[in-house]
């Protein structure tokens, strides 16, 4: 066990994690746009899924993108914004990369059944969704 880890960390609930995930949309939503209108030309850019031509592409960079800041920052940059941090559960260390990959997959178990799996944290003694349970992780308000 780490020797800043508490027996009762100061778990992050639902409303703060859901304003990390909209300042997170948000920044994404600024800084893909401009990219989408000068890599396709602006009529690329609608919300019809038969005209998105970028869509892996998109998918790959947001998925290296999320998993770096996990990584490399312990929080995307609205929980960061927001004092938040992904620790591993068990340890509060910085969860593994594997860790990490599987709490990315767990996003669609979770968002899967009406995102009901997002919606757990409301609910669960920890503020764990269902990505936090399959990958073992926590989100917790850090001091830093």
């Amino acid at each position: 066990m780490a020797s800043s880890w508490s027996s009762s960390p100061d778990y992050a609930g639902f409303w703060p994690r859901a304003a990390a995930f909209l300042i997170d949309w948000l920044i994404a939503l600024v800084i893909a746009v401009p990219i989408m209108v000068v890599g396709f030309g602006l009529r690329r850019v609608s919300l019809d899924p038969a005209e998105h031509s970028w869509d892996l592409l998109s998918f790959i960079v947001i998925v290296a993108v999320v998993i770096g800041f996990w990584r490399y920052c312990g929080a995307t940059p609205g929980k960061l914004a927001l004092g938040l941090k992904i620790v591993d559960a068990a340890t509060g260390n910085p969860p593994s990369l594997w860790r990490l990959v599987l709490r990315f997959a767990g996003y669609f178990v979770s968002a899967l059944p009406l995102y009901l799996g997002f919606l757990w944290i409301a609910i669960d003694r920890r503020k764990q969704g269902w990505h936090d349970k399959i990958a073992r992780t926590i989100v917790i308000n850090s001091e830093d």
